[in-house]
């Protein structure tokens, strides 16, 4: 009885890590997976290094994303697009008051 009671803080401990720590992380991991298989031609995107464009087509082969920029067309790794940055970016603008 007392080698259960002494187990009972590091279970609970790994309890706590993962309702804070380890589930959280996977949902997003899951968040951003989805959005980045439903991307299409035309969205505007940004990469977690910071480069704004629109998608202008796929590589299935590479499992990237071709983007378009100012600069030409890049292709990146699926992965590489931000989720939070991106939802920024095409988030739409509120009016100003005067």
């Amino acid at each position: 009885m007392e080698q259960l009671m002494s187990f009972l803080p590091f279970v609970a401990l790994f309890g706590v890590m993962y309702l804070f720590m380890i589930r959280p992380q996977m949902q997003r991991q899951k968040r951003e997976k989805k959005f980045a298989e439903e991307l299409k031609v035309g969205d505007k995107v940004v990469t977690k290094s910071g480069l704004h464009g629109k998608v202008f087509g796929f590589s299935d082969k590479l499992n990237a994303i071709i983007i378009e920029t100012g600069a030409g067309k890049l292709t990146y790794d699926r992965s590489a697009i931000s989720l939070e940055l991106s939802k920024n970016l095409n988030a739409p603008k509120e009016k100003e008051s005067k």
